[in-house]
């Protein structure tokens, strides 16, 4: 019973850092479930951003499959972020009111982890790097994301690679920019959903991918919700327009042909 010359739970951990880490810039009694929340939120990011990195490069190297798991599991990541909201929605305006002048102009929009799995992606809005500019290291790794093709970029060259014509998007040479909708890519993924045990693989890497975006809107939808219902629509604490900014990030697809072969099938 004795782990003094041997490494305990608390050591491999390494719990004392991570428990200590939360500093209540307050007296209010929420100001720990806001902290919380938000570190264990990344977290599960960093999580997330070493799945979608795995499965790229799966996908680059024609091994599809292992990215089904990795896809798998950054589905049932975001499904816990879900979750997390409810706990978080305890919290009443009254609460929040107490300590959110504390948090000054930090905000969960500056989170480097979320641009990272945006970008990871196929998110590439290059004005997001905005709020990192202050980290060179922040901005130098998410320059190093952007210089590489996205999650989505790797399935459409998947796509190339086992016999599909994908346009412009075979032409890339940079990635640092969001690309557009393609009809020959909607076309591509048309003739896989209209031949699944022909292309299983592309199919099923195409399910897994919608997968990931659908529990990646929910988490968005949450985020909507749970802010309209404990600040209303005052701006956000980093500056945005609180609400109002969040409704139009909704509208975002990160694998816009993929949702748009449904209706052409």
């Amino acid at each position: 019973m004795s782990f003094r010359e041997r490494m305990s739970y608390t050591d491999y951990l390494q719990l004392d850092p991570i428990l200590s880490a939360q500093k209540p810039l307050s007296t209010a009694h929420d100001e720990l479930l806001f902290i919380i929340q938000h570190q264990t939120s990344e977290l599960w990011m960093k999580l997330a951003i070493h799945e979608i990195s795995s499965a790229i490069n799966a996908i680059r190297r024609d091994e599809p499959q292992p990215a089904f798991k990795m896809l798998t599991r950054v589905a049932r990541i975001f499904e816990q972020l879900n979750s997390a909201w409810d706990v978080l929605r305890t919290m009443t305006p009254s609460e929040y009111t107490e300590f959110r002048n504390a948090l000054g102009q930090s905000s969960g929009f500056q989170s480097y982890q979320y641009r990272a799995i945006e970008f990871l992606a196929g998110n590439r809005n290059l004005a997001m790097l905005g709020p990192h500019k202050h980290r060179n290291d922040l901005t130098q790794g998410l320059e190093d994301i952007l210089s590489r093709p996205s999650l989505y970029d790797e399935a459409i060259l998947l796509l190339a690679r086992n016999g599909f014509d994908i346009g412009e998007d075979g032409q890339r040479t940079s990635w640092r920019e969001k690309r557009s909708e393609n009809e020959k890519v909607l076309e591509a993924w048309r003739q896989v959903y209209l031949a699944p045990a022909r292309y299983w693989d592309l199919y099923e890497l195409a399910e897994k991918l919608v997968d990931f975006e659908d529990y990646f809107r929910r988490w968005r939808f949450n985020h909507v919700t749970t802010v309209e219902r404990v600040i209303g629509f005052k701006r956000g604490t980093g500056g945005t327009s609180g609400t109002q900014y969040l409704k139009k990030m909704l509208e975002v697809e990160l694998f816009p042909e993929l949702w748009r072969v449904r209706t052409v099938l």
